[in-house]
């Protein structure tokens, strides 16, 4: 099960709050300032500007440059808060809609009232967060329309683009860009698709902005890997990587898998790297969504890069035949790798496909199995070098062969949390690297 850790000098301003493992009434929200309207749409856009907010879905862009963005589209702009949290090792944003549902809608209608949005959106496909988010509408109608749409759970359905195709009663997969939401979105008009964890820094922004600073400048992280529970805790930037892998427990780390699945896998010399995005981003690596998963020195990475490739060729959407061979041979080559069966030429076929199937899916799911490969070839080269000369045992024992749910976190319990029976999605189909028809290992797919 998975835990919420709170910062060890507990600050008014934070998006964990004071009791995280409770429901948060709209009268508790009042109480600490929330939807308060002091601070105007004006005001606010200048100071998201002056804090240097980046947006905590992924991909860090700055907050108030999206907002300017949508404010000066054509047409009536429309707010989105995303919810649907793909990344396997990451809970944050489902347990902020359970735990925190008012702190984001607060921070949507801010958002709305910045861009002139008419219309806002609650995207997620965690039953118990819509039931949390609709019970919040309830308690504190906000001023503009917002609708709750739910979608299946899957890696690409939190993309900006599924997002808007899903919301105008699409299937939630991904399109080609441009146009991007903002230039054309929801019903054809600009639309702002914000993660919630933004949304709630932006609220907090506008309750306290003499700490815009410190708002803009922590981020919630979910900590996993080794012999510890996974960890949900609010840190601020600068903290080395090393202090959390001990924090979580695993002092002796061999390395990390970074971000989720976007930010690939780094060896034990990269935790002496800050948490900062752009230091990350130098280093090769990324914070992503703030999923960290640690590697245990008794472990293989090799078996971690498999099971990430394994989860990725699962998830993929099926609509680019590059994703579904990339993707599959990938995976399949790791798992080679994991089980003592690759051939001679794996290392050259991971590296060329570590560099010639970056951008040419509709989204960031191939470059993220790109990422895996280049990044197991690039920080642990000796352990490559070892697992074609003969089988690995460390790799033997972490079998079965579909690991990839070794990766998945589950959501800190809420009191007060109203869930339902989730809906049973249609059954996807058979994606398994050893499944998919695979392209020969030569060149790139």
């Amino acid at each position: 099960m998975t835990t919420i850790r709170l910062p060890a000098s507990q600050q008014p301003g934070t998006v964990l709050g004071a009791s995280p493992h409770v429901a948060e009434s709209a009268d508790a929200y009042r109480a600490t300032g929330g939807y308060d309207d002091a601070t105007g749409p004006e005001e606010l856009l200048a100071h998201l500007a002056a804090s240097g907010l980046r947006g905590r879905g992924g991909a860090g862009f700055p907050a108030a440059v999206k907002l300017r963005s949508v404010r000066h589209g054509r047409g009536s702009p429309v707010v989105v808060a995303n919810g649907e949290e793909g990344e396997p090792g990451s809970a944050k944003d489902r347990w902020l809609l359970r735990a925190r549902p008012h702190l984001v809608l607060d921070g949507l209608v801010r958002a709305a009232a910045v861009t002139g949005a008419v219309r806002g959106f609650v995207y997620l496909s965690d039953p118990a967060a819509g039931e949390s988010v609709r019970r919040a509408l309830a308690e504190h109608p906000p001023p503009l329309p917002v609708e709750v749409v739910e979608t299946d759970h899957t890696y690409v359905a939190g993309e900006e683009t599924a997002v808007v195709r899903r919301i105008d009663g699409g299937p939630a997969l991904p399109t080609a860009k441009p146009p991007r939401p903002f230039e054309r979105g929801v019903g054809g008009a600009p639309t702002l698709v914000s993660n919630v964890e933004t949304l709630a820094r932006i609220a907090l922004t506008a309750a306290r902005p003499g700490q815009r600073r410190a708002i803009a400048r922590s981020t919630l992280v979910t900590l996993s890997g080794g012999p510890a529970a996974p960890v949900l805790t609010e840190v601020p930037y600068g903290i080395p990587l090393r202090t959390l892998a001990a924090r979580h427990g695993s002092p002796d780390a061999a390395g990390a898998l970074m971000g989720g699945l976007f930010g690939g896998l780094v060896d034990a010399h990269a935790l002496d790297l800050p948490l900062e995005p752009d230091a990350l981003g130098s280093a090769g690596t990324a914070l992503g969504c703030g999923a960290i998963h640690f590697l245990t020195p008794d472990g293989c990475p090799v078996t971690t890069a498999a099971d990430a490739a394994s989860h990725l060729a699962a998830e993929s959407a099926r609509q680019c035949g590059v994703c579904v061979s990339g993707t599959a041979a990938v995976g399949k080559a790791l798992y080679g790798l994991a089980a003592g069966t690759a051939g001679p030429d794996t290392a050259d076929n991971l590296h060329r496909w570590s560099q010639g199937l970056r951008g040419r899916g509709a989204c960031g799911l191939l470059d993220a199995a790109a990422g895996i490969a280049g990044s197991l070839l690039r920080s642990f080269p000796g352990l490559v070098r070892s697992h074609l000369a003969a089988p690995c045992p460390v790799c033997a024992d972490a079998a079965p062969a579909d690991g990839r749910h070794r990766l998945t976190v589950a959501v800190p319990q809420v009191a007060g949390a109203c869930p339902r029976p989730a809906r049973v999605p249609a059954p996807p189909p058979a994606a398994s690297p050893t499944t998919i028809p695979l392209p020969a290992l030569k060149g790139t797919p």
